[in-house]
């Protein structure tokens, strides 16, 4: 019964994720990101992180992606998508974009389970000291450089996007 979950949660969040790349329209793709984090929170669920769910839940799919929204809304990308199209610039960083992501994909799955993480903790240790803190000794230790990199880089897009919507009003 749990690898029918796991195989559904998983083939809605590839097929809706490839919807946000796929669809013309920014707002379309910002619900169907809601959609896939909320596949990989159903994911979470079945690892028994059931922390991890509720946060994925509460800060990605509502949270994150109310501001991915406002943005979206505030700068009407809808009026401006016709232009991004006939960039061949765009399209060919995008198809090179896709073929390093491609060798990277493939070069970790010729790694394959010799990617152990540091931070693995044995399923006794989470028992005993709850996930929660775990959760936050690891974020706090071993990932606190990507999780300080990822709280400026949205700081950093959403100041942009203030200046961005604030040049349009101003013209």
């Amino acid at each position: 019964m749990e690898s029918i979950f796991f195989y559904a949660f998983g083939a809605i969040a590839v097929a809706s994720g490839l919807m946000v790349v796929i669809n013309r329209n920014p707002v379309h793709s910002a619900l169907f990101l809601i959609v896939t984090l909320f596949c990989i929170a159903g994911l979470f669920v079945l690892l028994n992180a059931h922390f991890l769910a509720v946060i994925q839940v509460l800060v990605y799919a509502g949270a994150i992606m109310v501001l991915f929204l406002f943005v979206i809304m505030l700068l009407n990308l809808k009026a401006t998508a016709g232009e991004f199209e006939k960039l061949l610039t765009l399209k060919i960083m995008g198809v090179g974009a896709a073929i390093f992501l491609l060798f990277e994909v493939l070069y970790l799955i010729s790694r394959g389970s010799s990617l152990g993480l540091s931070g693995t903790a044995a399923p006794e240790l989470i028992a005993r000291e709850g996930n929660t803190k775990l959760v936050g000794e690891l974020l706090f230790t071993d990932y606190l450089l990507p999780f300080e990199i990822t709280s400026v880089l949205l700081i950093v897009a959403i100041i942009g996007a203030v200046v961005l919507a604030k040049r349009k009003l101003e013209e």
